[in-house]
């Protein structure tokens, strides 16, 4: 029998985690520290909820064309519809926002002058000063800073439909900088100095995003995923390094239950046996963030959303196959006009249209008639039937937040969309155990799980974030934790930094 074998296996776990410990302790506590920041201030991002703050409202509607009447010299008032919304949103005017069905997911809108019926192509500088200045409000001055296709701010590929990018800084309390899109003349992103300034050592290091929007673009994936692949590896074998070296019974003969004579070694190893579990769990779960091989695509086939809507959208003429439509000036009224904005959309073959306010959710109104109207439930749930095909198992309705729906506070990376209740999450017995999530209110689907997805948050999201409803519900309880645990593993990567310097510095003066 070989005695030598379990000896040089002992000795790999050393060098693997002395070695990989000095090339990525700094690593570690920068991910440490970031990831506190991160607790309070995320990366910037134009919620809902401030951008329909933000919007002037429609008034009454006077002087502004009807969707038929507007959408016609383009040539969409009878074409299948994706999207329409009216507000004023672009360049301080009402315009109508339109996307034909079949469009690419992330195509820009076709941009509609509501007053004129032109289609606004070029957004220039003028324009998104416009755009700036509707969104900060009277008083407020702006400068205009050019264009560009991304910053450290801009990464976020959800802004690539609206690249270049107009960037203009307001002179507000906030030091709040816009980011105007370039193809609909849209706010689409605002960063307030505190956003911006905290960002640096908070996401904008956390995700390693000095590495995105340059040379070393096509890199980032991969460095990303080394990295973590790398750190989990050298936090496995510190752990199993560690318990073979701790006395649980007995002592050294110095005492103590480390061999490790100088206290960086000694913190480190203590540290280390207490922390281990949540540096491993972290730095997995954000190797699990990249969707390493595609491992949590499962290839299902896409909802069928018309099904849902019972037809499509479009906008036509009072005459022929459309029914009657109600006038802007009816849709605006039952608001008094603070409405902020217009949305038209079709749920179980109906035409409704959400009438958003600057804060809390749409007032739903018959399109044909602008009363206040309701989706019929039992409607709504034959619809929800034919979304996927295989046998509908149930439709529940939750009144409360559970493991898989739950709400984020809106700074942080899952905080966006909104997430509403009453929901009904549909469960489907397809191969792919497919789960939706569809708003009672407005019909609409606001997510979707199957079980690919529902692995990915619990290797993801509860290992990197403990999104556990009962501790997010009872903070500071959920601060008081992460804290503990961040500060921790802060602290055993500083010992661990200082171990690394000391042995490179020793191995310089050998050499």
């Amino acid at each position: 029998m070989d005695w030598t074998r379990p000896v040089r296996a002992k000795r790999w776990l050393f060098l693997t985690h002395r070695w990989l410990g000095v090339l990525l302790c700094g690593f570690f506590a920068m991910w440490f520290v970031s990831g506190i920041v991160m607790m309070y201030v995320g990366y910037p991002q134009l919620t809902e909820a401030e951008r329909t703050a933000h919007l002037p409202p429609l008034g009454s509607g006077t002087g502004l064309r009807e969707p038929d009447a507007a959408l016609a010299p383009a040539g969409l008032a009878l074409v299948p519809l994706a999207e329409l919304r009216l507000a004023v949103a672009s360049g301080g005017h009402a315009v109508y926002l339109v996307r034909p069905e079949g469009a690419p997911p992330r195509s820009p809108a076709t941009v509609i002058d509501a007053a004129t019926g032109e289609v606004l192509r070029a957004v220039d500088a003028p324009r998104a000063l416009a755009s700036a200045a509707a969104w900060a409000g009277p008083g407020v001055a702006a400068d205009y800073e050019g264009t560009l296709q991304e910053d450290a701010f801009t990464h976020s590929r959800g802004l690539d439909m609206h690249r270049p990018l107009h960037r203009v800084r307001l002179h507000d309390a906030d030091g709040t900088v816009l980011y105007v899109s370039g193809t609909t003349g849209e706010v689409v992103r605002d960063a307030p100095r505190t956003e911006r300034l905290w960002g640096y050592v908070g996401t904008w290091i956390h995700w390693l995003y000095p590495l995105r929007g340059n040379a070393l673009q096509p890199y980032w994936s991969a460095t990303v995923n080394t990295l973590a692949v790398a750190g989990t590896l050298a936090a496995l074998a510190g752990t199993v390094v560690g318990l073979q070296r701790w006395r649980f019974r007995g002592r050294y003969r110095s005492g103590a239950r480390t061999p490790y004579p100088t206290p960086a070694m000694r913190w480190h190893h203590a540290l280390g046996l207490v922390f281990s579990a949540a540096t491993i769990a972290w730095i997995f779960s954000g190797f699990m963030s990249m969707n390493p091989w595609k491992l949590f695509d499962s290839g299902a086939p896409p909802l069928n959303l018309a099904a849902l809507q019972g037809g499509p959208l479009a906008v036509g003429p009072p005459q022929g196959p459309h029914p009657p439509a109600a006038s802007l000036a009816a849709l605006l009224t039952p608001t008094g006009g603070t409405t902020r904005e217009l949305r038209w959309v079709r749920a179980t073959g109906r035409t409704l249209v959400l009438a958003q306010p600057a804060q809390g959710a749409p007032e739903v109104l018959d399109a044909a008639t602008a009363a206040p109207t309701a989706i019929d439930a039992a409607a709504l749930r034959e619809a929800i039937a034919r979304l996927v095909a295989a046998p509908l198992v149930r439709v529940d309705t939750l009144a409360h937040y559970d493991l898989y729906y739950y709400a984020r506070a809106p700074h942080t990376m899952t905080g966006a969309p909104a997430k509403p209740l009453p929901v009904l999450r549909a469960v489907f017995a397809d191969e792919h155990a497919t789960w939706v999530h569809v708003d009672p209110l407005t019909g609409a689907v606001l997510g979707r799980l199957d079980g690919h997805r529902r692995a990915s948050r619990w290797l993801f999201a509860m290992l990197h974030s403990w999104d556990w409803v009962p501790l997010l519900e009872r903070r500071p309880l959920w601060d008081a934790v992460m804290l503990v645990l961040g500060l921790g593993g802060a602290a055993l990567s500083a010992t661990g930094m200082v171990i690394g310097w000391r042995r490179l510095r020793r191995k310089a003066g050998r050499a």
